[in-house]
């Protein structure tokens, strides 16, 4: 049984049907899905899937690209919905200083804001990093991080895998784990501590190689389990289980049926 721990499913490409993507996942032994905002908007949405689909989670938040959304009275709407029982975190949220899509300062503040909600509704912090890991890691020290808090497509080299094993925070993986170029990020999850590792996909981005540059989608997150089992010397099978129960941890989330 797989956990994909991030997916967008309100944002699926043209001709990509959520229902179906659901659906393939099911088949794949995808039994948990956790699916993300990146605005007010989606993140609105992200529970009305969540409470469509049973095994199917939400997470709300405001993207660091994002960040010039994030106003007093946004962030008073997405506390709101996060009170929502099927709300298991909140973000994805943290700092871009590769495409910054919004202004620094705007992005700490932000961010700031998510943590302490995060800390406030006792759910899992999921942070974006993406060219910032000491800044992003500065900010959650002096904020005092949530105790489950886990970074969201991992790109970090191994200071940053250091900094998670000594604070307990998460890391996951997505699909560019397993692309040819991708030696280093290899190298990061091999040593990564395995009671700390869990999988997503990031669908519709980043699908998995054979599929790279193809539309993504949660079924796929058997392949980068695959990856990470290999780089482990376990079987798939073991690191899916794993990988499922260390997010059951991360997010608090039931069993699934059965177990």
């Amino acid at each position: 049984m797989y956990t994909d721990t991030h997916c967008h499913l309100e944002l699926l490409f043209e001709g990509q049907s959520q229902h179906d993507a659901v659906a393939r996942a099911r088949e794949a032994g995808v039994t948990t899905m956790v699916t993300v905002g990146v605005d007010l908007a989606s993140s609105a949405e992200s529970v009305e899937t969540a409470a469509r689909y049973d095994g199917v989670y939400a997470a709300v938040g405001i993207h660091p690209n994002n960040a010039i959304e994030a106003t007093e009275h946004v962030l008073r709407r997405l506390a709101a919905i996060a009170r929502h029982p099927k709300v298991v975190g909140i973000g994805e949220t943290g700092l871009d200083w590769f495409r910054e899509g919004a202004p620094r300062v705007r992005q700490e503040d932000s961010f700031r804001d998510h943590i302490r909600l995060a800390k406030e509704l006792d759910k899992a912090l999921v942070i974006h990093n993406r060219d910032a890991s000491d800044d992003v890691v500065a900010v959650l020290t002096d904020e005092h991080a949530p105790e489950r808090t886990v970074f969201h497509c991992f790109s970090g080299d191994a200071a940053l895998v250091e900094a998670c094993a000594t604070n307990g925070w998460f890391l996951s993986f997505a699909g560019n784990v397993t692309f040819p170029n991708a030696p280093a990020l290899r190298e990061a999850a091999a040593a990564a501590p395995v009671e700390l590792l869990v999988v997503e996909t990031d669908s519709p981005y980043l699908s998995p190689h054979p599929h790279r540059g193809q539309p993504n989608e949660p079924a796929r997150v058997m392949l980068t389990t695959a990856q990470l089992a290999e780089l482990h010397g376990m079987p798939v099978e073991q690191m899916a289980e794993v990988t499922s129960a260390n997010a059951r941890r991360l997010f608090r989330l039931p069993a699934p049926e059965g177990r």
